[in-house]
């Protein structure tokens, strides 16, 4: 477990690719019990410890997760997420090299709940969400090009699903119809940075999180060198 800040408020990690962000049916340890049992110790709590779950990233997904210490920390850090106000940046590596280096794209989802998959669509259909963000090609290899990605919405599964429908898909994805997994299970989907206002200190937070230890991510942070 790698904690990039920790403070009376907050705690934020970067999340290996395995991990879950909070428990579900495949009852595996998730993140928010790992560090509950973290805090539990280092600060000697006596019974339960409270932490709150502000946001999650799809369990093949790593990078930064945000987790509040305090209620007054996770009602407004839930209202900042509400209002637009954290700003989350993230590196896909994906199969081929998309249709303009930099674009918006708005597409509307729509989540099959039985496939755990959401569908994207130019137009809205019955039950779909709209759904946003802004690429921008950073570098490229042989095989595989590095996308930065701003989301401006926060659909389920919203970054695959997009990037999948202009015929990027990101390395690893088989359920986005990438061809073959990752051997460690995950995907090249990584929530690189985030930025926000302290919600009690009000004072600015810009967090980085390193790339998994991959040769492939490896080689695409060489290249851009941020």
């Amino acid at each position: 477990m790698e904690i990039v800040y920790e403070d009376n408020h907050l705690i934020i990690v970067n999340k290996a690719c395995s991990e879950i962000v909070q428990g579900d049916k495949t009852g595996d340890p998730s993140l928010l019990d790992t560090l509950k049992a973290y805090i539990k110790e280092k600060y000697h709590k006596p019974g339960d410890v409270f932490l709150g779950c502000i946001h999650r990233l799809d369990r093949p997904t790593s990078g930064l997760v945000i987790f509040a210490r305090t209620t007054k920390a996770l009602s407004r850090m839930n209202q900042m997420f509400k209002d637009k106000e954290v700003k989350k940046t993230y590196w896909a590596v994906v199969d081929n090299y998309p249709p303009k280096k930099s674009d918006t794209l708005v597409h509307y989802l729509v989540k099959n709940e039985e496939q755990n998959k959401s569908y994207a669509s130019d137009l809205p259909k019955p039950g779909s969400k709209e759904a946003s963000l802004t690429y921008h090609v950073l570098a490229s290899s042989d095989k595989y090009y590095l996308l930065e990605i701003e989301l401006h919405t926060g659909r389920h599964h919203q970054i695959r699903a997009q990037l999948a429908t202009i015929g990027c898909k990101i390395k690893g994805d088989m359920k986005y119809n990438f061809p073959r997994s990752n051997k460690d299970g995950g995907i090249h989907l990584h929530a690189r940075y985030i930025e926000f206002i302290h919600p009690v200190k009000g004072e600015p937070v810009k967090l980085t999180a390193k790339v998994p230890d991959d040769n492939l991510w490896k080689a695409f942070e060489s290249m851009v060198g941020h």
